[in-house]
């Protein structure tokens, strides 16, 4: 009997130095003039609540090639993947921890966007890289993002959803390469009924 209660006090101390909680942050990071025009786009980093296997994404809107005819009506746009040269020209704005439930939501929102898997169409008016990332933070549970002069500007309508909303986000404010060279390895968590069935004591005969 001994033996299975010290079995079972190892697990609850390996229990105990697990992550508290394990959940996506969704960060959102604006990029301004250089070698490419002003963009808004978001990271999704960490593990489910669900656990499961840990994930590092990001995703923004973009028309498919740059020309004139983005200023004239609707034209092919794409979901775009940013690179980690690219990221490291950005800069993180503010970010905040999503429920899974909220995780799914703006997953969907990356297919409903999607070329092949849903509507692809950029219109410069009124579906850009900032209404993406507008939507993104309403899935997210973000309440003050209506400012309509700032739908094109990337940077200036992600600091002023920051400053409406400074208590419920994180705010950020860094430059790219410094943000995510502060960045701790991300750990993959294990699954709450794996955890449940690692902590029930063991039967004895």
């Amino acid at each position: 009997m001994s033996r299975v209660f010290s079995l079972f006090a190892a697990l609850l101390l390996c229990l105990a130095a697990l992550p508290a909680q394990a959940a996506v942050t969704i960060t959102f990071w604006s990029h301004e003039f250089g070698n490419h025009f002003p963009h808004a786009f978001f990271t999704l980093r960490g593990t489910p609540d669900a656990g499961g296997p840990a994930v590092d994404l990001n995703y923004g809107f973009t028309p498919k090639s740059i020309s004139p005819s983005i200023l004239f009506g609707p034209v092919k746009g794409r979901i775009d993947i940013a690179k980690p040269g690219y990221m490291e020209g950005s800069d993180a704005q503010f970010s905040i921890v999503l429920s899974d439930a909220q995780y799914a939501a703006v997953l969907a929102l990356v297919d409903e966007w999607d070329e092949v898997k849903g509507d692809g169409t950029y219109r410069m008016n009124d579906r850009n890289c900032v209404h993406f990332a507008q939507e993104a933070a309403r899935r997210a549970g973000i309440v003050t993002l209506d400012f309509p002069a700032l739908m094109k500007k990337p940077r200036s309508f992600l600091k002023a959803v920051a400053a409406a909303n400074a208590g419920q986000v994180t705010v950020i404010d860094r430059h790219g390469k410094e943000y995510l060279a502060s960045l701790p390895p991300i750990v993959t968590a294990p699954a709450p009924q794996a955890v449940a069935a690692a902590a029930a004591p063991v039967p004895v005969n």
